[in-house]
C-alpha cells in the first residue's frame, strides 16, 4: 500500500470515527437519563446485559417517528410506527443498541434504542372503566381539578409509591393522580 492510500485509509477511519462518536455518545446519554429515571425498583428486576440498567423499567419515545420492528434490526419489518412522542414504552429486553419494548396495550416490538428517552411519561390506565381525577393535593380527600379519561398521556414530574405528579403533555394542567391509575410507572415505584 502506497503512502497515499494509507493516508486514505486514516482519513477514512478517523472520518468514521467522528461520524459515530456522536451517535455513541447519545445512545448514551438516552441510557444514562433512562437509569437515572428508572427509580427505586424492587424485587423481579434484573440488570440489562447491555446497559446494566434494570430490566424491565420505562422508557419513552423521543422521536415523532418511531418504528416497532419484529426483531432487533432494520433487516426486519416494521410492525406499528409510533407517531406520539412522549408515550411511555417499558422496555423489557436489550440487545446491542436496540430494545425490546412493550406499550399500554400489550404489543411488544423492537426499537432502535436512539427513538427512546429517559423521561419518565404515563397514560391513565387504558383499563380503567371511567376517568380518573386530577387533584390539587397527594390525598383522595384533596380538591379535584379535572377528571382524565383512560390513555390521556401525561409527563411525570415524580411519584411516592402512592401519588404521582403529573403534568398533561397537551394543556398546561397538573397536579396528582394516584399512581395505581396510571400505566408507565411501577406499583409503589419512586421516581424523582
Amino acid at each position: 500500500m502506497t503512502r497515499t492510500g494509507i493516508r486514505r485509509g486514516l482519513v477514512a477511519v478517523t472520518l468514521a470515527a467522528a461520524l459515530c462518536l456522536p451517535l455513541a455518545a447519545r445512545i448514551e446519554a438516552s441510557e444514562v437519563q433512562s437509569a437515572s429515571a428508572a427509580g427505586s425498583l424492587g424485587a423481579g428486576f434484573r440488570t440489562g446485559r447491555v446497559t446494566g440498567y434494570p430490566v424491565p423499567r420505562f422508557a419513552s419515545i423521543k422521536s415523532a417517528n418511531a418504528h416497532m420492528r419484529v426483531g432487533p434490526s432494520t433487516d426486519y419489518a416494521t410492525n406499528w410506527v409510533y407517531s406520539a412522542r412522549g408515550l411511555p414504552l417499558e422496555i423489557i429486553e436489550e440487545y446491542g443498541n436496540w430494545r425490546q419494548v412493550r406499550d399500554q396495550d400489550g404489543t411488544s416490538g423492537w426499537m432502535f434504542a436512539p427513538l427512546l428517552s429517559g423521561r419518565r411519561t404515563a397514560v391513565v390506565g387504558p383499563w380503567m372503566a371511567k376517568s380518573v381525577k386530577l387533584h390539587d393535593a397527594p390525598r383522595p380527600s384533596a380538591s379535584v381539578i379535572a377528571e382524565l379519561a383512560p390513555s390521556v398521556r401525561l409527563n411525570i414530574r415524580n411519584c411516592d409509591g402512592s401519588w404521582c405528579d403529573v403534568s398533561l403533555q397537551t394543556r398546561r394542567l397538573s397536579g396528582y393522580v394516584a399512581q395505581a391509575d396510571l400505566w408507565g410507572v411501577y406499583p409503589h415505584e419512586r421516581v424523582e
